[in-house]
């Protein structure tokens, strides 16, 4: 799949399933949660994959609490972010999650897609500026799991969206923000994202390029949600 990086300046790329394979590590992570929460709910049916892809997959995580939550027609507090893992709130599941999410990676840690490294490779001896948008508090212990840190000049994360008062994806702010960071036009931009709500951030930030990366969400959908170009790994896009 050929790209024409001469036209772009800043490449900006989601992490979990983009650069690292930590996509599986959350889906895990929320399957464990939500179907040890739901053991306690009566009438409701085991959380699947497809709730992952439909409500939670590239949310800020409180928002997948919600939105999956708001699925199934169940009504819990908003409680606060510093609310303990067991408390039977929006937070509290998001922190329950996040519990699990950080069992899996110290256990098993993380290595980034090699396809991922080549194109990160390639972008760099180009000279293209690069940066992390992605909507985990966990993404730099992840890039830093993984060695890949070095090669992304900003980092906007869930915890940097938070202070910033950024919306969340399908948002295009922490997109935009992470343009503005490397003096880089939008227009000018390529956004890479493997989850519907990512790419629909790309789409309604009117970047140059919106790169649909397919690992299980499928092409037709990411294509639907507005990404112009759909490959199964990013060394297809290596110049």
């Amino acid at each position: 799949m050929a790209v024409s990086w001469d036209q772009y300046d800043a490449a900006l790329f989601d992490l979990d399933g983009v650069v690292t394979p930590t996509a599986e590590v959350h889906m895990r992570a929320w399957s464990a949660m939500f179907n040890d929460y739901l053991a306690t709910v009566p009438g409701q049916d085991p959380y699947t994959d497809d709730d992952y892809y439909a409500y939670v997959d590239g949310k800020p995580r409180y928002d997948g609490v919600r939105s999956f939550l708001q699925a199934r027609g169940i009504s819990l507090p908003e409680g606060v972010p510093s609310d303990p893992a067991e408390a039977q709130t929006v937070s509290g599941l998001g922190n329950r999650k996040n519990d699990y999410f950080n069992k899996v990676l110290d256990e098993d840690g993380v290595k980034a897609y090699p396809g991922s490294v080549r194109l990160l490779d390639a972008l760099r001896a180009r000279g293209t500026a690069m940066a992390i948008v992605s909507s985990s508090r966990n993404a730099p212990a992840v890039l830093a799991a993984a060695g890949v840190t070095d090669y992304f000049g900003t980092v906007v994360h869930g915890g940097v969206a938070a202070e910033k008062h950024l919306a969340g994806k399908p948002a295009p702010d922490t997109f935009l923000e992470a343009a503005r960071e490397l003096g880089a036009d939008p227009a000018r931009a390529v956004v890479l994202e493997d989850a519907i709500s990512g790419v629909q951030a790309g789409a309604a930030g009117n970047f140059g390029l919106v790169v649909g990366v397919d690992r299980g969400a499928g092409a037709d959908a990411l294509s639907g949600a507005g990404a112009d170009v759909v490959v199964a790994d990013l060394d297809e896009l290596v110049p």
